[in-house]
């Protein structure tokens, strides 16, 4: 095992015990968060456990179950919303960008909406590389992506989409998806994420 894998397995141990502490402190058993979240008892145990690797979409409904921003969840930094009133903004380069083992060689994502208190979407701007995921994404809710530069192929339940700058994806996440960038170039994503409403 090189070290690059001993860091991903730490990083997702990290991870792992970070929901499960939050969990533990607000005193829910398992079945509650993962209705929260949308997921199933079962799969939550697993991510819990480090037997599951989450995407990012996933790490995200957990995360506003909790009530905390998916960066802490990924990185240990309490880096909640700051911004308190109705209308908020992240500027170009206050961008949060988030390291997931789980994203494959060539991704990155940027968190673009996490100044915003109690929102209702959580958004990214994703950089797709030509490398698909291990696994599908699958996960509740729904997604926006909306196509900034690049082309890519999009799969989703075994349908291919060729897509283009410009182009927009409305879908259910809880069907397998995934993509990769097309041209041996990288392709940079909009993306909004649906997230469950927070626990009070």
């Amino acid at each position: 095992m090189d070290e690059a894998e001993q860091q991903g397995i730490a990083l997702q141990r990290a991870i792992s015990d970070r929901i499960r502490k939050l969990r533990r402190e607000n005193g829910w058993p398992l079945d509650k968060l993962a209705g929260i979240a949308g997921l199933s008892k079962g799969y939550l145990s697993q991510i819990e456990n480090g037997e599951k690797n989450p995407p990012i979409g996933t790490l995200t409904k957990i995360a506003f179950g909790l009530g905390v921003d998916v960066v802490y969840l990924i990185t240990g930094e309490n880096r909640q919303a700051t911004d308190p009133t109705k209308c908020s903004i992240v500027r170009a380069n206050q961008r949060r960008p988030i390291i997931h083992r789980g994203a494959p060689l060539g991704y990155r994502y940027e968190s673009i909406s996490y100044n915003k208190i109690d929102r209702l979407m959580d958004a990214y701007i994703i950089t797709v590389g030509p490398e698909p995921p291990k696994e599908p994404l699958m996960h509740q809710g729904q997604e926006i992506a909306y196509t900034l530069e690049g082309r890519y192929e999009f799969n989703y339940d075994g349908r291919k989409i060729d897509v283009e700058p410009g182009d927009c994806l409305c879908f259910d996440s809880d069907r397998p998806h995934f993509s990769r960038s097309l041209e041996g170039q990288a392709a940079r994503v909009l993306v909004v994420y649906s997230a469950p409403q927070k626990a009070e």
